[in-house]
C-alpha cells in the first residue's frame, strides 16, 4: 500500500526589511538586487515580487549556484510570487566574475520564465544580469523578453 501525503503548510522564512522599494526601470531593480546579492561569491538567482504599483513586496534568493552557474526551474521562481500574491516579478542574478554579458542559458531561462508567467498570470518584467559594481544588462532591453 502506497502512502499519500497531504501538504498542510508551506513555510516561508520572513525577515523584515525597513526600506521600501519601487521598481520603475532596470536601474531601480538593479539597486535592489545589488543590495541583496551584488557581492556574493557564487551565482545567486534572485526574485523580486511586485504588487500592482510595482512596489517590492518580497524578495527571494531562489537558488545559490556555483562560481559560474545556477540551475533554476520556473516552479521555484514563481513559488514566492504565488505565496506573496505578486502581480509581477523581476528576476536577477549576478556574475561573480563581474562580466554582465548574458549567456545562452540566461536567454533560454528568460524565455521559459516569460512563458510560465503568461500561463500563471504573473508577468516577468525583466531579467537582469548584475555585478558587484551594480552594473547590469537588461534582457528586456536587449529584446529577449517581450
Amino acid at each position: 500500500m502506497e502512502k499519500i501525503y497531504e501538504i498542510q503548510r508551506i513555510k516561508q522564512v520572513v525577515q523584515e526589511v525597513e526600506a521600501r522599494y519601487i521598481v520603475c526601470c532596470p536601474e531601480d531593480a538593479t539597486r535592489v538586487a545589488a543590495h541583496f546579492i551584488g557581492d556574493d561569491d557564487r551565482e545567486v538567482f534572485f526574485v523580486m515580487c511586485l504588487n500592482n504599483k510595482n512596489e517590492v513586496v518580497a524578495v527571494h534568493r531562489c537558488h545559490v549556484g556555483s562560481l559560474d552557474a545556477s540551475i533554476v526551474h520556473p516552479r521555484e521562481v514563481f513559488k514566492s510570487a504565488i505565496l506573496n500574491n505578486a502581480a509581477a516579478i523581476v528576476v536577477a542574478h549576478q556574475h561573480p566574475s563581474g562580466d554582465i554579458t548574458p549567456s545562452k542559458g540566461d536567454i533560454e531561462m528568460t524565455r521559459r520564465l516569460s512563458k510560465a508567467g503568461m500561463i500563471l498570470g504573473i508577468e516577468v518584467l525583466d531579467h537582469l544580469v548584475i555585478n558587484y559594481k551594480a552594473e547590469y544588462t537588461s534582457l528586456k532591453e536587449r529584446g529577449f523578453l517581450s
